[in-house]
């Protein structure tokens, strides 16, 4: 039972943040929102006992890649460039909100067609599931293409701030 209040009180902040994170107009406080978002993810794999992933979603995505964050939207000082605000694609906000409700219905119909219901209970995990030794391996053997790539998209991205930020001044 209290796994099950935890769940859902964390999973109302974590909509109500992912929500925020979007709806908001200050950058920085945008990002503030995402990193409740993180914690609340955080918690969710405490509960589902892998303490380990836990703790990288803390590390990695709560302290990097939000440190990373921060510094860009502070290198490119935003905040100034968000006063004299107009929305360039005002004109199409009814074609946003109709394909909108066309992906809710879409959902809707999954739903009613069980395409989202509980699998059967699987069986028990292999021996070491999560532990830094299979998450390591996992990495760094199956997934080590996409783990560069990001890292080298990431590096890109600091660069180009920096380009865009010097062509400023």
């Amino acid at each position: 039972m209290a796994e099950l209040t935890i769940f859902i009180v964390l999973g109302a902040v974590a909509v109500a943040t992912g929500i925020a994170v979007v709806a908001v107009r200050n950058p920085v406080h945008s990002a503030l929102f995402l990193v409740v978002n993180f914690f609340c993810l955080a918690v969710f794999y405490l509960v589902l006992s892998a303490e380990f992933v836990a703790i990288l979603q803390i590390l990695v995505y709560a302290g990097a890649i939000m440190a990373l964050f921060l510094f860009v939207i502070m290198l490119l000082n935003v905040d100034g460039a968000l006063e004299p605000f107009r929305d360039p694609l005002g004109s199409q906000k009814w074609l946003a909100l109709l394909l909108g409700l066309g992906l809710l219905a879409e959902v809707a119909a999954a739903a009613r067609s069980g395409l989202f219901a509980l699998p059967k209970a699987a069986g028990p995990l292999p021996e070491g599931f999560g532990s830094p030794r299979e998450v390591g391996l996992t990495l760094f053997t199956r997934f080590l293409f996409p783990f560069e790539a990001v890292s080298i998209l990431l590096l890109l991205a600091m660069v180009g701030v920096v380009v865009l930020t010097k062509r400023r001044e």
